[in-house]
């Protein structure tokens, strides 16, 4: 099982630096065809994309989240932070488990 990850360039070089494939993508257009590419490879199990792009192809990540169960979508905030309105992983967490950390 492979991960692959799909944002900016900052986010795509850091992954790379340890080994994870990604493409790094300024548009719509370009997210959504690297979305697309990863879907296609039965070996990637996981995608990590940013919040950011991942928004900018919303309707498309949201469809593929509730309709398939491989590969695994995580969505992780990019070099500017967590978007006004996303939980951080402690509160997802928190959520998750119910016990508080």
């Amino acid at each position: 099982m492979k991960y692959f990850v799909i944002g900016d360039e900052d986010t795509v070089l850091g992954f790379g630096l340890v080994g994870v494939k990604g493409f790094a993508v300024k548009n719509a257009a370009e997210a959504e065809n690297s979305f697309k590419e990863a879907l296609k490879d039965n070996e990637i199990g996981i995608i990590i994309i940013t919040e950011r792009t991942a928004e900018l192809i919303r309707p498309l990540v949201d469809a593929y989240l509730f309709t398939y169960t491989f590969p695994l979508i995580i969505e992780i905030q990019d070099r500017t932070g967590r978007m006004e309105g996303k939980p951080g992983i402690r509160q997802m967490v928190n959520q998750a488990i119910g016990v508080k950390i």
